[in-house]
């Protein structure tokens, strides 16, 4: 066999090495058996045997083009004939490019001081010729960003007018302001050229005073313009003007600006003849979609586009940087040095920062304000931050367990920071592996707050069991992705100087016996250890079901771990059953698969639309599976098609990762677009329409499989029946399967039944034909069990502690279940089968008219306020039984996602289907404007719908934006007028 397996090596090609897999097939062999003989005869795997092909390659471009974009470098690679994704790409040209030193001086860290209108920032001293270079990010996440920014300065003859896109918070302004610094240390503008700031938005209720702010005035030009004034492109002559919330702007001004950029003449407002000249480079800033909220005409006129990435975007090691700087800067302001504890760093790294760069900012800002005053009542020597001094919605951070990996590689310990700046870490070496001290005061608060809920003590004892079972899992996850010596002062205070002494042995033994990560797997071995001791100490024993599998498939492992047992049994002189051969064999296993990983990337996810509704699809689906996976395409009602498809071709361009992408579309036009995204970019698509919400989770669910194909993604979507109803692929079937969730945990079947009550007491909506099952993964082949249940029954979720990580069933872990995304997942699932059990022939489509009700709509009710608007009509759904409680819990978790401002004076706050029991709309006709978020609005629908109410949508929009419906209800004085009013104008639609 050894022969066999070398002749096959020699013939491979080695730009495309034989995967275990391959060889399997090749060999007729379980892929388990190729693996343990290519151990067992000392070959490595295809990944490092392809490794030194492709880093010569790699090197050999990136020395004749150091610049070249990830995408130009992974087709240049293909061309090559490299079978390989740009994710490992990217891994592997970091190995080749010296990693960028850390910078630590906030100085020039996107700045938040407020600027005045019209005034202009102070010279800086000893300009140097790169004032990007202390932007965190510079040679990382914003590198390309800044490239733009510079290649925009210096296009001649005057640099390139620049619009600037992102969320709140991420730096829009700081940019802008770094352009100008940029353009006069490289010699583009004087250095005492202005750099003039308006924010748009300051004005937008009052066009005329906005345009005489930007464009000055005569005197008698408007009432009260008593003399000539000029207007900030006027001051802006020579320099920059940076206009913030552009979208703001009216689209008179808008053209007046286009004029001024295209001929460098203006008029104030009032003049007629005399036209002014002026030469000012335009950077405009939006958080808008720019092809949607700016002229057509406006946009043109603008060549580059800089999109800033969000806080969420940009990678962990760039945050704890940023973390750092913020921390610098207070501790020069408070003149002391401030301590953070690693449990806070954690959270500041985890928690959701919708506000981006200025949120982080301000929390940390908010938790050195509450460590100063203990300082000061405590007269201590140092600040000292805990998770205490962060605000509630911040340590929620420490309850998520995605991208854990990522930060334990940045965190060892305390952060200490000086008033000079200078930044330490200090290593916790007590703590590296055990709970940190700041959890008990959390599990006593953890513990009344689920006794207030009025849960068991059982039911209690497993959430918080399990949350502390997630946080020592952080640690072993901490300990695999670190490879570093191991030191005997950190682990043999956890484990004793015994076990870690025995371990030292082993390990020595898995360097002759197994090609592996050896100090990564030393101390899981040694943890495993000392439990293991302590179990038979007390006299408990735990049977392994797996043994014979293992004995069986996995014969070089199974061996290697009989030795290791036998150098433990002489050392600590003791006997060890079998069934701990065969745990020990488990962790060789599960360390040695982790090198055969494929190195694919996923199916990619675009979400295209009419108006606005793909963007809040997609930011669903990502929030919920915790990813960032789906992008979206909006086409605005008054677009061509031909416009909204350059757009989609550059978004399918950046969601393609080497596996193809699936456009999920509402209607019309869109159904065309994947057939023109293959012909022109050669990217392989598929498309499906009448998307909603719960397809939009469900796709980007299955696209995160690694294994999943696009064909197998669109075939499973178009075929699963919660679909096709709506997809009018075929007709659902008379005789549907019953229902189940499954808990599962690995101790055993008593802890998923632990789950069940779980979710029995989070979730009392629950249906009663929807049947909870529970087992154990100790208990046998957990695959197979699930498996043999879908032989009767459709399972529409796992929940639990183990993920049996079958296709096309979502895991919903225990961790997402006390902190409620799981709740909210389970919900959406269940509203999918609800979907199809109403709707198991044609869809009912509602119409406006069938949602409207005279009891849902209130005319000039006494509110002021966005937020009491919001709970009058939420109140009204609730007692009418359109809704269920949590209806404006939902309704906020909306707001955070994007405002619901509609335009024309008009609001459609909404949430998920799954808090919606049947649809309707609640209606408010304001007697006087309130603010929704910088915009005046009079008129205010609130949404409880349900995927059937597509046509609704349209037709509601419809009327928003008819100047004769807006105009009649304003004279409305009744609920039944303002209903009249919407069925006569709707008709006429």
């Amino acid at each position: 066999m050894k022969e066999l397996l070398n002749q096959l090596l020699a013939t491979e090609d080695k730009k495309k090495p034989y995967t275990d897999e391959q060889l399997a097939q090749l060999l007729g062999m379980k892929r388990e058996q190729v693996t343990g003989l290519r151990r067992q005869y000392g070959i490595t795997d295809s990944r490092t045997r392809r490794k030194p092909v492709l880093m010569a390659a790699l090197k050999d471009i990136l020395q004749k083009s150091p610049h070249i974009s990830e995408r130009d470098l992974t087709q240049h690679l293909r061309s090559k004939g490299f079978d390989i994704s740009r994710f490992a790409i990217r891994e592997y040209r970091r190995e080749c490019e010296p990693v960028p030193p850390k910078k630590t001086q906030p100085a020039q860290l996107l700045r938040k001081e407020a600027m005045l209108p019209g005034t202009q920032q102070p010279e800086e001293t000893n300009i140097t010729n790169d004032v990007f270079a202390h932007f965190i990010g510079y040679q990382g996440s914003l590198k390309t960003i800044i490239e733009q920014a510079k290649a925009a300065i210096f296009y001649p003859p005057k640099g390139l007018h620049t619009l600037i896109l992102g969320e709140p918070g991420v730096g829009k302004s700081d940019l802008a302001e770094a352009m100008y610094q940029y353009a006069k240390s490289v010699q583009r503008i004087s250095r005492q050229a202005p750099f003039v700031f308006f924010n748009c938005a300051d004005y937008v209720n009052n066009p005329q005073l906005l345009m005489a702010q930007l464009f000055g005035y005569i005197r008698g030009a408007f009432t009260g313009a008593a003399a000539d004034k000029e207007g900030l492109v006027e001051k802006a002559n020579g320099g920059i003007l940076f206009l913030d919330e552009v979208h703001r702007l009216p689209p008179e001004g808008q053209e007046l600006l286009f004029y001024l950029m295209d001929k460098n003449c203006f008029r104030r407002l009032g003049e007629t003849e005399l036209v002014r000249h002026a030469s000012v480079m335009i950077i405009a800033a939006t958080t808008e979609n720019p092809d949607s909220s700016l002229l057509i005409t406006f946009r043109r006129r603008i060549p580059m586009l800089i999109e800033i990435p969000s806080l969420a975007a940009r990678p962990f090691n760039e945050r704890f940087e940023l973390m750092s700087a913020f921390f610098a800067q207070e501790a020069m302001r408070t003149k002391n040095s401030i301590e953070i504890d690693a449990e806070t760093l954690r959270a500041l790294l985890l928690f959701e920062c919708p506000g981006n760069i200025g949120q982080l900012l301000s929390v940390i800002q908010v938790s050195c304000a509450r460590a100063f005053l203990n300082h000061v009542i405590n007269q201590g020597n140092i600040i000292r931050i805990t998770v205490e001094d962060l605000p509630a919605y911040a340590r929620k951070g420490l309850l998520k367990i995605q991208n854990r990996q990522d930060i334990e590689q940045l965190i060892e310990g305390k952060l200490i920071v000086h008033p000079d700046h200078t930044v330490q870490e200090a290593k916790e070496t007590e703590n590296i592996y055990s709970l940190s001290s700041s959890i008990y005061q959390y599990i006593e608060e953890r513990y009344q707050d689920l006794q207030n809920k009025n849960m068991s003590d059982e039911t209690i004892n497993c959430i918080i069991g399990d949350e502390l079972e997630v946080r020592f899992k952080t640690i072993i996850k901490h300990i695999e992705t670190n490879v570093r010596p191991v030191l005997k002062t950190d682990l043999v205070k956890i484990v004793g100087a015994k076990v870690f002494d025995v371990c030292e042995k082993v390990q020595k033994l898995l360097s002759h016996e197994l090609q592996l990560a050896e100090d990564k797997l030393f101390y899981c071995l040694a943890i495993h250890l000392k439990t293991t001791l302590d179990r038979l100490e007390e006299g408990r024993m735990v049977v392994n079901p797996h043994l014979q599998t293992i004995k069986k498939e996995h014969r070089h492992e199974y061996e290697a771990a009989k030795k290791m047992v036998s150098i433990m049994e002489n050392e600590l002189q003791l006997q060890f059953p079998e069934d701990e051969i065969g745990f020990v064999a488990m962790y060789l296993v599960t360390f040695a698969n982790q090198t055969e990983r494929l190195e694919e990337g996923r199916v990619g996810i675009v979400i295209i639309s009419h108006g606005h509704v793909a963007e809040g699809m997609a930011d669903v689906a990502n929030r919920l599976l915790g990813v960032m996976h789906a992008k979206s395409v909006e086409m605005s009602l008054d677009e061509s098609p031909e416009n909204a498809l350059e757009r989609v071709l550059d978004t399918a361009k950046s969601a393609d990762e080497g596996k193809g992408v699936l456009l999920l579309v509402d209607m019309g036009s869109l159904v065309t677009f994947g057939e023109l995204v293959t012909q022109k970019t050669g990217i392989k698509t598929r498309v499906i329409s009448r998307v909603d919400t719960v397809l939009a989770i469900e796709a980007v669910r299955k696209a995160a499989l690694q294994q999943m194909t696009l064909d197998e993604l669109a075939g499973s979507l178009e075929e699963n029946p919660r679909y096709v109803s709506r997809l009018g692929l075929k007709k659902e079937k008379s005789q549907t399967k019953p229902k189940v969730l499954i808990t599962v945990c690995i101790t055993g079947e008593g802890a998923a039944l632990k789950v069940k009550e779980l979710i029995e007491s989070l979730l009392p909506e629950l249906p009663e034909q929807i049947e909870i099952m529970s087992f154990g993964a100790i208990q046998g082949n957990l695959h197979q069990v699930i498996q043999d249940v879908q032989r009767t029954k459709t399972v529409l979720a796992v929940i639990g502690t183990v993920d049996p990580a079958l296709p096309q069933v979502a895991f919903i872990s225990i961790e997402e279940l006390v902190k409620g995304d799981g709740i909210q997942r389970i919900r959406v699932l269940l509203e999918g089968e609800r979907f199809v059990a109403a709707n198991s022939g044609a869809v009912h489509d509602y119409t406006l008219q069938e949602l409207l009700a005279p009891e849902l709509i209130v005319v000039d009710p006494a509110v002021q306020e966005k937020e009491a608007v919001l709970q009058s009509l939420s109140d009204l759904l609730i007692r009418q039984q359109y809704v269920h409680e949590n209806f404006l819990e939902g309704i906020y978790q909306r707001e955070v996602l994007r405002p619901t401002y509609m335009g024309n004076g008009a609001a459609m706050p909404h949430t998920d289907p799954s808090f919606v029991k049947k649809p309707g709309i609640a209606i408010a006709k304001l007697a006087n404007p309130i603010e929704w978020n910088g915009n005046p609005v009079q008129l205010v629908y609130m949404l409880a719908l349900t995927e059937e109410c597509q046509t609704m949508i349209k037709q509601l929009y419809s009327l928003i934006c008819s100047q004769e419906f807006l105009s009649a209800v304003q004279q409305v004085k009744t609920s039944e007028q303002f209903m009249a009013a919407m069925h006569n104008y709707g008709e006429k639609g």
